[in-house]
This record gives structure tokens, C-alpha cells and sequence, in this order.
């Protein structure tokens, strides 16, 4: 009977294994993160690269319900193709144009670098000063931590010890809204020393909106507009919103696929620019020629890491310069990008500064990081580039349907050993342990569906939803296995003779 049982073992584990390579498999498909299409080739004509594109997003939009995308394409530092697909507003059926203004949220980030950059060569600040020697309307608020060598350098690279900040704290145009001085006196309060580490901060862009019209004596909006927007080209970029405005911005929609309204931040420079994306493709052709803003020198030091080390985000990126975030692919190329999310709206550029290559997605669902991923992917192998860090959301997805496969796989043998009968008694300790791992699993599931906002939820859209039902699946099955009364082992046993026989 001893070796009975352990053939049972070894048969349970092969069954295991198998069963949950299937059910990796049918989830990968069936969820989508198993595409099956035609591969782009590398350098095709752009005619080409158009259509299989055009095909493509109108797939992924449908798969991962996003209503609107914007998209832009740079080669030799020119832009090459500008192109909307789908809505800016489903309710209405209005279009979405080449031509409609969409919040880029973080982006922004890399725009007010070139602000601070622009100053910076004129020779109106010093990177490694001190902040707080350049703002006269408004002073850091007393903390735990000192503020008074806090420079613009750790401000740019987010290393200036700064919060994350409040980003649901947001308005209707036209709306009263609080100053950026009074929420940045609630906010600007640091977490750990300056150059300590890198904790990513809208916080810190914030203050540097301060600095800017405080050197300038302008506002922040005017100075960029006439600064960098305006030289560079980008025509229908603004940091305010006319309810007027022809056409308007589009209504994002969030994890939900409910519409979230147009909407503005107290604060600027971290995440409130509107911009087509022929805009943002104009900003990043233009660091990747000469142009009329900065010089070379100050551009290539934007795209030097300053942090390597940078949390959550090393799993994408390898460092953060000023503004950008930057890449060394496996050719040994160098890539600087930038995202943003905010509710209901996900955007994202990425450049290859030796090739003068850039893509430009701009899209109004916060849905879309699987569906920038792809598209990137597409990009890389058209251009002949080796796959960038925002591939690995890619992998990650095929991580977990194997997690899916397991744990369905673990479900179906703990509920087949129940129907059969080929269910020991377990001692107390196993029992409660058992009821304890499903409680907790259950409670865990609770507590993300109250969430409001869930990262993984964001970065796996379709699988998170699997994920949790296999979650929810095997917790019951605990459950059951546990609370369940048992056949004896020698009742057990004579089942297993006449189920091997």
C-alpha cells in the first residue's frame, strides 16, 4: 500500500503540472496575452509599418477597451506620422482627432526639465544650489528633515527626499482651485534626507513651478509657453483649459471603464500640460537634433541617469536623469522615456537619442499600460531595436497565467480528491492552518476590491480580474478541503485500489 500511495503521489504531481500548463495556456489566450498575429518585419516601409499598425491598435484598443489613442512616429529626427484612433468621448461618439489636446499627466515632467535646463544656461540658476536661495513668494515648511540643502539637482532627479503628493487632488476648468504655494505648504514636507534615495515625487517638480516664477517673474504657464513650447513648435500645447476650446480634450476613462470629466491640477509642472501627440513628438525630436532651446550639452546631461538605483521602477527602467527616465538596451543603445497616468488617462514617449528615433502614445484610458507595451514592441522590432524595459510588462503577463494555471490546477485537485473520496483527515493544526490561508486570501481579495486604485489592477487590466477569480477559487477550495468531513484512510485506501485497478 506504501508504494500504492506514493505512485498516488508522483500521479497527482505529473497531473498537477500538466493541468496547470493547460490552464496557463487557455488563460494566455483567452485573456489576450497571447497574441496571435503577423510579425512586423524590421525596416519595412513606413506604409507598411502604417498598416500593420492600423490593424494592430484597432485589435488592442478593442481587447483591452480603451476608447481613444493618439499616436506619433519620429525617424531621423523628423516626424513622420501622426495618427487618432477611436473616441475622445464614447457617450457622444465624438472622434478622436490628430488634432485633439489630451492631458500627458508626467510628461509634463520632461517639459519643465527643459524649463529649468533653459534657466540653468542662461545662467539664472545653479543646479547644485540650494532651492530655497531662489524662492522669495514661498519657503519649504518646517520638518524632521533638514530642507535648507535641498538643491535643484535632487528636485530634478527626484532624490530630493519629496512625498509622491496628493494626485487626486483635482478640479473642473473654470473651477476655484487652492494655489500650488498652499498645497505645496501641506505637501512639501520630505519623507527621508535629501540624496538619500530616489522616491518619485510630483512634490518636487511642484516646487520647482515655484522656483521658475519666482526667478522669471513670470507664471509658470507663460514661461514654458514662451520658452520651450513655442520655439520647439508645439502650437496647441497649454497648461490651462478653455471650456471653449475646439476641439476639447477628451474624457478619460478609468480601470472601470467608467468616463472621468476633464480635469485640471492645483499644481502644474509635475503632470499638468495638454498636448497633442505631434506636440510631444515635436519636444522629442527636438533632443534629438539641434534645436533652439537648449544646447547639446544640457540635453545629454537630461539623459544621463543621476539615480540607478530606483525602487519599483528598476523592474522597467534602469535610471532616472532630469526628467526622463533612461534605458541602456541590450545593443548597448541608449533610450530616454517618460509616462504618465492620472485618472483615467495613460500616455507614454520613449527615444533613441544615436538612431533619432521616437514614438509618442497618448491614450484616454487607464487600461492602457499592456497596450503601450505592445505597441512599443511592434516599434522595436520595426526599427530593429532590441525590446525596452516596458516589454517586461509583456513577460509579466505570461508570469501570470502561470500563477492562474497553479493555482486553478491546485483547485481542481483539492475539489477531485473531495468528490472521489481521496481526502485523508488532516490533523487540526493542518485544518486551521488551511481555514486560516483561505481567510486571509479572501480578506485580501475584499480589501482590493474597495481599493480605488490598484498598480497591479492598472498594469494587468484583464489578468488581474483572472487573477482574483483564481484567487477566490482556491480559496474556497481551502475551505472546503478543510471543513469537510473526511473517509477514513482505510476506506481511502480501498478507493485507491479499485481507482489504480
Amino acid at each position: 500500500m506504501k508504494n500504492m500511495e506514493l505512485f498516488q503521489g508522483r500521479k497527482i504531481w505529473v497531473w498537477f503540472v500538466l493541468s496547470a500548463i493547460l490552464i496557463s495556456l487557455l488563460a494566455a489566450l483567452f485573456s489576450g496575452s497571447l497574441h496571435i498575429h503577423r510579425n512586423i518585419r524590421a525596416d519595412v516601409p513606413l506604409n507598411e509599418f502604417k498598416a500593420h499598425m492600423n490593424e494592430r491598435i484597432s485589435h488592442l484598443m478593442e481587447l483591452y477597451k480603451i476608447p481613444g489613442c493618439s499616436i506619433a512616429l519620429v525617424q531621423d529626427g523628423e516626424i513622420v506620422w501622426t495618427q487618432a484612433y477611436g473616441y475622445a468621448d464614447v457617450e457622444s461618439s465624438r472622434a478622436l482627432t490628430a488634432d485633439t489636446p489630451m492631458s500627458v499627466q508626467s510628461i509634463t515632467k520632461s517639459v519643465t526639465a527643459w524649463g529649468i535646463m533653459r534657466l540653468a544656461e542662461k545662467g539664472l540658476i545653479d543646479l547644485d544650489a540650494p532651492v530655497s536661495q531662489y524662492l522669495k513668494s514661498w519657503q519649504l515648511p518646517q520638518s524632521n528633515f533638514p530642507t535648507e540643502k535641498i538643491t535643484i539637482r535632487q528636485l530634478l532627479s527626484h532624490t530630493a527626499g519629496m512625498p509622491l503628493g496628493d494626485f487626486n487632488l483635482i478640479y473642473a476648468p473654470g473651477e476655484a482651485i487652492p494655489s500650488n504655494r498652499d498645497v505645496m505648504t501641506r505637501e512639501a514636507v520630505p519623507i527621508r534626507e535629501a540624496g538619500t534615495g530616489f522616491a518619485y515625487s510630483n512634490v518636487g517638480y511642484n516646487i520647482l513651478e515655484i522656483l521658475i516664477e519666482d526667478v522669471t517673474g513670470q507664471s509658470f504657464s507663460d514661461y514654458l509657453r514662451s520658452e520651450v513650447l513655442l520655439p520647439l513648435g508645439m502650437e496647441s500645447a497649454a497648461f490651462d483649459v478653455d471650456k471653449a476650446e475646439t476641439p476639447y480634450p477628451p474624457t478619460g476613462y478609468d480601470l472601470s471603464g467608467k468616463p472621468v470629466p476633464v480635469y485640471v491640477y492645483p499644481s502644474k509642472a509635475s503632470g499638468g500640460l495638454f498636448a497633442t501627440a505631434h506636440d510631444i513628438a515635436r519636444f522629442a525630436a527636438a533632443g534629438l537634433k539641434e534645436n533652439p532651446v537648449l544646447n547639446a550639452e544640457s540635453v545629454e546631461q537630461m539623459y544621463q541617469a543621476e539615480s540607478d538605483k530606483i525602487g519599483i521602477y528598476g523592474l522597467v527602467f534602469g535610471g532616472y536623469g532630469f526628467g526622463h527616465y533612461i534605458e541602456i538596451l541590450p545593443n548597448g543603445l541608449r533610450s530616454a522615456s517618460h509616462g504618465g497616468q492620472g485618472k483615467g488617462i495613460m500616455t507614454h514617449f520613449q527615444l533613441v537619442p544615436e538612431t533619432g528615433d521616437a514614438i509618442v502614445i497618448l491614450t484616454n484610458s487607464q487600461r492602457s499600460w499592456p497596450f503601450i507595451a505592445y505597441v512599443l514592441s511592434d516599434w522595436a522590432k520595426w526599427r530593429a531595436f532590441p525590446s525596452f524595459g516596458m516589454g517586461r510588462i509583456l513577460w509579466g503577463h505570461y508570469g501570470f497565467c502561470a500563477v492562474i494555471g497553479m493555482l486553478i490546477s491546485a483547485s481542481l485537485l483539492m475539489i477531485l480528491r473531495l468528490i472521489t473520496g481521496f481526502h485523508r483527515q488532516k490533523r487540526i493544526g493542518f485544518k486551521v492552518l488551511r481555514v486560516g490561508m483561505a481567510v486571509a486570501l479572501l480578506g485580501v481579495l475584499i480589501w482590493c476590491i474597495m481599493q480605488e486604485y490598484l498598480f497591479v489592477t492598472s498594469v494587468f487590466p484583464v489578468l488581474s480580474v483572472w487573477l482574483g477569480g483564481a484567487v477566490f477559487v482556491f480559496a474556497v477550495s481551502l475551505l472546503l478541503s478543510a471543513l469537510l468531513p473526511a473517509r477514513s484512510a482505510k476506506l481511502e485506501d480501498r478507493y485507491l485500489v479499485q481507482f489504480l485497478n
